[in-house]
């Protein structure tokens, strides 16, 4: 069967993240743009993963938990987990690893902390959007080791991607999926980065509701299971 996915979700979680951008908007929004599967990555952190997961708890749509890290490097990249808890130990691991810069409500806006009933329960002090001292190599090892997939995210950007921080994507990091945001750079980026090596996956990294992908790109899936789309974008599944 065909999944329509978007793996590249902030929450007002994110500083960047509209306020709107809470679990139940995110999961009614996906819904009606006839999304199966999404995953819930905002920056550094897990902590509104849980309420959007139990949001679309009896809807269909399966929701992914997952981040998008800062590495050393200023690289970002998608990290997606099978279950809560293995998301939230990564959690720790970035929390422990940023630094401890507290974050500016005039310049970055609140991280909102919500329920599954969008009801803000707390909000996060420590800015989120900065680099952790975690590498590149440190970051994949560490979802591996938690049964997770990493990404490199949005390749095709000109700030914090691999491509535009290091030049290039090294078979050394074992990455096999991709992301490239705009599907209009795939031929651009294929000479000079030998594309056919991975998997390549476009998604919105929605930070409004509008920005949530249509029901436009699609994974192969034999059954629509967080453990089976975690194997396809680690390259385990053709």
């Amino acid at each position: 069967m065909k999944a329509a996915y978007d793996f590249h979700i902030h929450t007002a979680l994110s500083p960047c993240g509209d306020g709107d951008m809470t679990p139940n908007n995110i999961v009614n929004m996906a819904i009606l743009k006839g999304l199966d599967v999404i995953a819930i990555t905002d920056h550094n952190t897990c902590l509104n993963a849980a309420a959007c997961i139990e949001c679309a708890e009896g809807t269909g749509l399966v929701v992914l938990p997952g981040m998008e890290v800062e590495t050393s490097e200023e690289c970002h990249l998608v990290c997606l987990f099978e279950d809560i808890a293995s998301a939230m130990e990564m959690d720790k691991l970035v929390k422990s690893s940023l630094p401890r810069i507290k974050n500016r409500t005039d310049i970055f806006g609140h991280q909102a902390i919500m329920d599954r009933d969008d009801n803000i329960v707390g909000y996060e002090e420590n800015m989120l959007v900065t680099a952790t001292s975690l590498s590149i190599d440190q970051v994949a090892e560490a979802v591996r080791n938690l049964g997770g997939a990493v990404f490199p995210a949005h390749i095709d950007k000109t700030s914090y991607s691999i491509v535009s921080n290091l030049g290039f994507i090294d078979d050394c990091y074992g990455f096999k999926t991709v992301e490239i945001k705009n599907p209009d750079k795939v031929a651009e980026m294929d000479t000079p980065h030998n594309l056919s090596r991975f998997r390549i996956i476009h998604n919105s990294d929605a930070h409004y509701l509008w920005d949530i992908s249509e029901r436009q790109y699609f994974l192969d899936v034999e059954a629509l299971t967080k453990r089976q789309i975690i194997d396809i974008i680690k390259g385990q599944f053709c």
